[in-house]
């Protein structure tokens, strides 16, 4: 009986290293195909952004209400954003994970370390797929990476809508009665603003306690998700 647990390892032959390779190639594949959806869902937020840039200060007479509703869209965007996120991530952990505990060792000393566990690891999360990461965290990566420069063009553009159309602001008593749309009082239109923001924010902030804790909690450098 072996009584070394390197010993019990299991080795692999050549052609189950060939099927590992080809996984690998999928697993690429797969995580590009996703990371280019992310890119589209950005490029439609940054679009209607622009649209909507255009039409509010197309002239001192034009509405802001265009860059209210655009903020609609944009959530809208991002929300999409975060779901694909979570399936991108996916792919793209299993080919970090076959990376670090697959290809390194091999290049670096020729040996597969098959002691670590990692195969098994692995195959549970073929076994059993989940995400590997949740929704908050998804919106908060997404906010910190895109979507805050996003917000902070569509909200200084609309504030700055409001301080110079139709004339430069004398005093700021006038800014909630620019700011009213209909019979909803200008207070109430920025208090939406304000809480549309730090909504945002507070996506982000969790998102960052999160990966914080996760790294700190990580035993090694790399982990699925």
């Amino acid at each position: 009986m072996p009584t070394d647990a390197s010993e019990e390892r299991k080795k692999l032959d050549a052609a189950e290293i060939g099927a590992l390779a080809h996984l690998y190639r999928g697993e690429v594949y797969r995580s590009t195909l996703w990371r280019t959806r992310l890119d589209t869902t950005t490029n439609w937020s940054v679009v209607t952004l622009g649209i909507a840039l255009s039409i509010s200060f197309s002239s001192p007479a034009a509405s802001e209400l265009p860059l209210i509703l655009v903020g609609i869209l944009t959530f809208f965007f991002l929300m999409l954003e975060a779901r694909r996120y979570r399936y991108f991530n996916v792919w793209r952990a299993r080919c970090r994970w076959m990376e670090t505990h697959f290809f390194a060792p091999m290049l670096q000393d020729g040996d597969l370390h098959m002691e670590e566990g990692w195969q098994k690891t692995l195959a549970e999360d073929y076994w059993s797929p989940r995400y590997h990461v949740s929704l908050w965290v998804a919106l908060g990566r997404r906010i910190r990476r895109n979507y805050f420069w996003i917000l902070l063009i569509q909200t200084s553009a609309y504030i700055g809508k409001l301080v110079v159309h139709p004339e430069p602001l004398t005093e700021l008593a006038q800014l909630p009665v620019r700011a009213s749309i209909g019979p909803v009082n200008g207070w109430y239109i920025l208090g939406l603003g304000v809480l549309y923001c730090l909504s945002w924010g507070t996506a982000a902030a969790l998102s960052w306690r999160d990966d914080a804790r996760r790294a700190r909690q990580r035993a090694d450098r790399t982990s699925m998700g």
